[in-house]
């Protein structure tokens, strides 16, 4: 089931919601603080793919779409962007709590999927944890949809695996 979401009006931005910062790339130069702001941003899940060995592979696939936010001297928002040549995919857009609501989530998005629009890359998909509704809302007013909910999301290891031979039906 598609469930689209038509893309709300935002509020005229106030004094207080103004952010005086910067966007860049991400360079691996950036991955202390980088990984400091995702440490200690409720429901960002960390793994293997993590750790500075990690984000030196990522980036050196993705070095046009990754990008950091900085203001007052320090990192205040990330986000990681990659394709597989037909989809995009988001990760990690973390913007540090003193800097929520100065649009800068929403220009981070706007410079990966102008990158991807670049090459090709035609839709983009995000994956955001179902607890985290400060962040579904934020997606849904940004004109994002939910794809399918009856579709889970599983993983494997590229490693060697030994696959079942066949799955039984009952």
């Amino acid at each position: 089931m598609n469930n689209i979401i038509a893309k709300e009006e935002a509020a005229p931005a106030s004094d207080e919601n103004v952010w005086n910062g910067s966007l860049r790339k991400m360079t691996l130069d950036d991955y202390d603080a980088v990984f400091e702001l995702w440490d200690k941003t409720e429901y960002v899940s960390l793994n293997e793919c993590d750790t500075r060995d990690g984000m030196a592979f990522y980036l050196k696939h993705n070095p046009d779409s990754c990008f950091v936010a900085e203001a007052d001297g320090r990192i205040v928002g990330t986000v990681l962007c990659g394709h597989d040549g037909r989809r995009g995919f988001l990760r990690h857009l973390v913007i540090a709590k003193a800097y929520r609501n100065k649009g800068i989530g929403t220009q981070l998005v706007a410079q990966c999927l102008a990158v991807l629009s670049s090459k090709g890359v035609g839709k983009c998909n995000i994956f955001v944890n179902s607890e985290n509704v400060r962040g579904l809302e934020f997606w849904k007013q940004a004109g994002w949809y939910m794809v399918d909910e009856e579709f889970v999301t599983m993983q494997s290891p590229t490693a060697p695996l030994t696959m079942p031979k066949a799955v039984a039906s009952s």
